[in-house]
């Protein structure tokens, strides 16, 4: 197996491929994969999908992946780190990260707008003409090239709706995930009373209507999601417990700890230092 490593938060190069390969390969960053042209297929994990000239496909961190070539192809490689993500304003997206880690849920191309492959497909022509005609202000016009096209990827990805759900998914019950989503942070407002009030409904009623359209408890999947997210910062992030305790509001270092423990059986610090471990080891790995 390959590992691919970056060492800076944004790298986009031009990439082309003459030969099949069944090498796996696995990285540490994110990568937007568009292909400008060639077809052929990408082994993801379990999975085998066919892409074609305007197939946009986005690997994330530890994805482990190969192409299969049916033709020469050629690709615009879009590479970002996780620090990348969080240090940009993204506003609405407040957990743009775990957006974009919905991605390893799907296989293939990740577009669902066809509006917005027109703008994909912009962005595409300008990044390549950036790269060909490099000068003083090449940085900063693929930052914002990138920026966007980032946002149009979490906005893709986030209109498929979460992992579990399906074309046939209530719109009411995407309604509240959404709701969830947006107020992950704020405890007071991820309250049964307040969920429902927001829906003009009881709380008794919002209860039941979740678990009757999604199979699972309104409780349980806001446990889910949130300990979703709080993975993902111990895992690809430097934040201190006390940090991420004060931005998901919890009292202290404390209640953050015993909260994660119930749910994973381990203290946050022992899963920090173990995902850490394991890491290194497959590094190191030949």
């Amino acid at each position: 197996m390959v590992r691919a490593t970056m060492h800076t938060s944004l790298e986009v190069i031009r990439q082309h491929m003459e030969a099949i390969s069944h090498v796996d390969c696995k990285n540490n960053f994110f990568q937007i994969c568009i292909v400008v042209s060639g077809k052929g297929y990408l082994g993801l994990d379990a999975h085998r999908t066919a892409f074609k000239p305007g197939s946009v496909i986005l690997l994330t961190p530890d994805d482990v992946h190969h192409f299969e070539l049916e033709q020469p192809a050629e690709f615009l490689m879009v590479r970002f780190s996780s620090s990348y993500i969080r240090a940009f304003e993204w506003k609405k997206m407040n957990q743009m990260e775990c957006i974009l880690y919905y991605a390893r849920h799907f296989s293939g191309c990740i577009m669902k707008l066809p509006a917005d492959n027109v703008l994909v497909q912009a962005i595409t022509k300008s990044l390549l003409h950036s790269l060909d005609h490099p000068d003083l202000y090449q940085e900063d016009i693929i930052k914002h090239f990138v920026n966007a096209l980032i946002v149009i990827a979490a906005r893709n990805i986030e209109k498929a709706g979460p992992p579990a759900a399906s074309e046939n998914t209530d719109k009411k019950l995407l309604d509240i995930i959404h709701y969830i989503e947006d107020h992950i942070f704020d405890p007071a407002k991820l309250k049964a009373a307040a969920i429902g009030k927001a829906f003009g409904v009881s709380a008794g009623y919002i209860g039941q209507y979740f678990q009757r359209h999604s199979g699972e408890t309104l409780q349980h999947f806001i446990t889910q999601y949130k300990m979703r997210l709080i993975e993902h910062r111990l895992k690809f992030s430097d934040m201190r417990v006390n940090e991420i305790a004060l931005e998901f509001g919890f009292t202290d270092e404390s209640h953050l700890n015993k909260y994660f423990k119930k749910q994973k059986g381990v203290p946050l610090t022992s899963f920090r230092k173990q995902f850490a471990a394991s890491k290194a080891l497959a590094n190191a790995a030949p």
